[in-house]
């Protein structure tokens, strides 16, 4: 659910099997990206997974780096993190939204080749796109909360109203 223009494209690692089933990102039960989402002023009221393309009337997208489902982002190969990385580059080129936000930062590492990076505004620009690593809302990572994931991507939101 993508559009050229956008203030910020959202990248989730690949559909889980609830989502590549329901055809909607992040449709699992107890997968956070919709209530972090709201609590972090990107949308003014929580979103369900069969709503989302509201996001697109508030500038916000959504896509994966990796095209294939899984019931664990651990299935994915080195190589579908790669190719889904120079993919997603493409398509970033392509639509030029401000900020590309991928959610889970080990997945940013793996994709994009930065071992290193950490959650936060990244260094690499694509054209004109800033990027951000953000954390993955998954059930399965407990060192975030749904506040502390919150705070995060409100930063970003912060960053995106600011232009």
């Amino acid at each position: 659910m993508v559009a050229g223009g956008l203030s910020v494209l959202f990248c989730g690692i690949n559909p889980g099997l609830v989502s590549a089933a329901t055809g909607h990102h992040f449709a699992r039960p107890g997968n956070r990206f919709w209530p972090v989402l709201h609590l972090s002023g990107f949308t003014p009221r929580q979103l369900r997974p069969d709503e989302e393309r509201e996001l697109l009337t508030y500038g916000l997208g959504i896509t994966n780096v990796v095209a294939r489902a899984s019931a664990r982002a651990d299935e994915l190969s080195r190589e579908e993190y790669r190719e889904g990385g120079r993919l997603l580059v493409e398509k970033v080129e392509r639509l030029a939204p401000r900020w590309l936000a991928v959610v889970g930062v080990t997945a940013y590492r793996t994709a994009f080749g930065e071992p290193k990076a950490a959650i936060g505004p990244q260094e690499r620009l694509i054209g004109s796109t800033r990027v951000w690593a953000l954390p993955n809302p998954s059930g399965l990572n407990a060192h975030w909360t749904a506040a502390t994931m919150a705070e995060e991507y409100a930063r970003l939101r912060e960053a995106a109203d600011r232009g």
